[in-house]
């Protein structure tokens, strides 16, 4: 049964007043949200790290340079110690979370091995750590107009340049951040 008024699939965007700074102007990948929840991972907000540091440190060997300069992203506060790949296809791996029928976030090596080895998913950011946000937290969030939200497009997740998919996830819903003022209630 689909929780009512889920946005697993969509997009979490910051509005520009929200000051944390764990979320300032982040787009944010609603992978799970149900009753008890929900679960993403922040898509804009490249580290200074590479993934070939990562596969090191991992012990995972890859010798293709466009493969190991990949930026990882951070995905959130939430256990920014522990790896997640949020992919297209959602294909079979040990620990898949499946979004939709297109697109999977996976947190077990078996992808980043096949990533190294140039037989991973077609499409695949990695990021180390999630946005979480307890029962109802997050439905409190929106009532607070902290987030927009809007259906996910893979062409902003895989295809857009980072630095563009803060203001394109708000486009894609007719929204441009630029003309929202920060000053909430004055006229």
């Amino acid at each position: 049964m689909t929780y009512p008024g889920s946005l697993s699939n969509h997009f979490l965007i910051a509005m520009p007043t929200l000051e944390d700074p764990n979320f300032h102007h982040t787009t944010t990948y609603i992978c799970e949200h149900d009753e008890n929840g929900a679960l993403g991972v922040v898509i804009n907000r490249p580290l200074e790290l590479q993934l070939g540091e990562v596969l090191l440190h991992m012990d995972i060997r890859t010798d293709d340079v466009e493969i190991a300069s990949q930026p990882v992203y951070m995905g959130g506060p939430v256990q920014s110690d522990r790896g997640f790949v949020l992919h297209k296809p959602s294909g079979d791996w040990e620990a898949t979370l499946k979004v939709t029928d297109e697109i999977g976030i996976t947190s077990s090596r078996d992808i980043l091995a096949a990533i190294a080895a140039g037989k991973g998913p077609e499409h695949a950011i990695i990021t180390l750590g999630y946005a979480g946000w307890g029962a109802g937290q997050l439905e409190q969030e929106m009532a607070n107009n902290a987030w927009l939200s809007g259906p996910a497009s893979t062409d902003i997740v895989f295809n857009t340049p980072t630095e563009r998919r803060w203001l394109a996830a708000a486009e894609l819903i007719g929204v441009d951040l630029h003309l929202l003022s920060s000053d909430v209630g004055h006229a």
